[in-house]
């Protein structure tokens, strides 16, 4: 077999995986990254790219008075059992730093948003100030090497065009039949978009996570590191106790790669662990189905390479994974495709209801959120589902999943089932399968409160992170209107995810630990291979991809042996905040 040396090997090119990879090459180790797929960028590249990143340079404009402590109080409030001090505190104290220098050393750059937390009432919680967003990239910069970078995903594309994930770019689209402005704004983007499709058969100007992972291999590929693509790893090599390399298929041959400084696990969890996800998820154990967005080649790999070394994964948290509600989508070409619900569930006119016609929460809540309760009020049926229903008004100013608004036709998914509709509420429960008089009591019931814009079952609209995605033309509440004239259209829910939350058991470094509680030697996990730092909970945009970034500086530093260093570098941004707030 043939033997390659290198000082690290990462296994996964998402952002976990390339962050510690660019980082440990800039401090001067020599890094190759293997990923298993054809295309690099792995969950990210699909991600709407935000990462909450609290006390960032950009976010300390729109918010001043946010501070760490501030931060910290509220992951302790958001994690509950799951909180891990040492790792929060790692985190809170690196970030702003780790921005810095990505911003500073890297193709990597970003732009404020103006998310709030998911939960801003929560003591701690702000309303804007710590998601930040990769900014937009035209992937020409990495030449030869765009073909190899992969797609986002098609369902939540325009013609194969990307959506900015901040509100100020969708608003446009909303508005396009509606304002001049948006109008023209629109058909610029689209003008652009297909000058790129038919001079390189694809969008060059990419946005959101494909940007992010976008900037991340360039900065890799540009610094030397080679990001080898179909080139899973086999098994990990230990030598006297110490993960010393791995096995890594490439080119139809297995190669040893012996990494004097160590493995980093960045391969994404296991949301496509079929064996798994049926132990982890509460609606596959009751015969429920899930289809997740994520990508296929997810399937648990970082966990049970780590496994079969002594490394520790558990189920630990009440929630296995990010929930993000789905509907399926049937392709052109009969494949079937994923629709992730990000943007429609906070627009007025739009309520969900489970198959016994009630609403069961607050539509304008986080997709994880609403995802935690729909397997709540599904619990004990047979079926996790649940379905988005709305006016005719409402499907034509905002679309339905992946139903676009007018003028866009919408009768291709009458005729292959995905939209259902009838002239009444009965006639449309009848076609979805849900109790009629339920739907009809419940649109009743709802109607009373959102003629005045209120919602006294569910307080909609009651925090600024509900009214960010909704529309601010709707008053006096822009996420409640109510379901007026018929026809009435619904679209069904199954559940999905973002991600797994539980993961292997590591340090706060990274450092992955035996069942025995003793660290690997030579084995690290970063990304969704470890377990979450938000203890199975959803605190605000971005709070996958931050931390992974983070954590990948860190360990990417610790590697190269520059720990105190980096050390230095936190406790300088700590003091400029220190003397920022005084």
């Amino acid at each position: 077999m043939e033997r390659i040396e290198t000082d690290l090997l990462v296994i996964g090119s998402g952002c976990g995986g390339l962050s510690t990879a660019v980082t440990a090459r800039k401090a001067g180790l020599d890094v190759i990254v293997a990923e298993k797929e054809p295309v690099f960028g792995g969950t990210t590249a699909f991600s709407g790219g935000v990462l909450w990143i609290p006390g960032n340079r950009h976010g300390r404009a729109h918010n001043p008075g946010d501070s760490r402590e501030a931060a910290k109080q509220y992951l302790r409030n958001e994690c509950g059992a799951g909180f891990d001090e040492a790792a929060v505190d790692s985190f809170l104290d690196a970030a702003p730093a780790a921005v810095e220098w990505f911003e500073r050393e890297t193709e990597v750059k970003f732009v404020p948003t103006l998310y709030p937390d998911y939960h801003p009432t929560v003591p701690g919680g702000v309303d804007i100030g710590r998601s930040i967003l990769a900014a937009p990239y035209d992937i020409r910069g990495l030449g030869a090497d765009m073909a190899r970078l992969r797609p986002p995903l098609q369902t939540i594309t325009f013609i194969g065009m990307m959506f900015n994930s901040s509100n100020a770019d969708l608003k446009h689209f909303f508005n396009a039949t509606k304002s001049l402005t948006s109008f023209v704004y629109v058909a610029k983007r689209l003008a652009t978009h297909i000058k790129e499709l038919l001079r390189y058969g694809k969008g060059i100007q990419v946005t959101s996570g494909n940007a992010l992972a976008a900037r991340l291999a360039k900065s890799a590929l540009a610094a030397g590191v080679p990001i080898w693509t179909e080139a899973p790893a086999v098994k990990l090599v230990q030598q006297a106790g110490r993960v010393v390399g791995a096995v890594i298929r490439r080119d139809g041959k297995e190669v040893e790669v012996r990494a004097r400084h160590g493995v980093v696990l960045a391969c994404g969890g296991f949301p496509h662990d079929a064996k798994r996800i049926a132990r982890a998820y509460p609606h596959l154990r009751s015969g429920g189905e899930h289809l997740s967005p994520v990508p296929s080649g997810n399937t648990g790999d970082g966990i049970a390479l780590a496994e079969s070394v002594g490394g520790q994964f558990d189920l630990r948290f009440p929630s296995a994974s990010a929930w993000m509600p789905v509907s399926k989508v049937l392709n052109a070409d009969g494949s079937t495709g994923v629709f992730p619900h990000l943007l429609d569930r906070y627009k007025p006119g739009i309520i969900g209801v489970t198959r016994q016609g009630r609403r069961f929460c607050n539509e304008s809540e986080s997709y994880h959120d609403v995802g935690a309760a729909m397997i709540e009020a599904c619990r004990g049926e047979a079926e996790t589902a649940a379905w988005l229903v709305c006016d005719a008004a409402a499907l034509a100013k905002y679309g339905l999943g992946y139903v676009k608004p007018a003028p866009v036709p919408h009768g291709r998914f009458l005729r292959n089932g995905y939209l259902k509709k009838g002239a009444t509420l009965a006639e449309l429960a009848q076609a979805c399968g849900i109790d009629a008089a339920g739907l009809e009591r419940t649109v009743r019931e709802y109607n009373v409160g959102a003629e005045q814009g209120q919602d006294p079952a569910f307080g909609r609209g009651s925090t600024s992170f509900n009214r960010y995605l909704a529309d601010p033309a709707q008053r006096p509440n822009p996420c409640v209107a109510p379901l007026a004239q018929g026809p009435y259209y619904a679209v069904k829910l199954i559940m999905g995810d973002l991600g797994t939350f539980d993961g292997l058991r590591t340090t706060p470094l990274g450092e992955v630990l035996s069942t025995q509680g003793a660290a690997i030697p030579g084995l690290y996990a970063v990304g969704n291979d470890r377990a979450s730092l938000m203890g199975g909970n959803y605190p605000g945009a971005g709070i996958t991809l931050g931390p992974n970034l983070v954590f990948g500086w860190l360990l990417g530093r610790h590697l190269a042996g520059l720990a105190g260093k980096a050390g230095t570098d936190v406790q300088d941004a700590a003091t400029q905040e220190q003397r920022r707030a005084a």
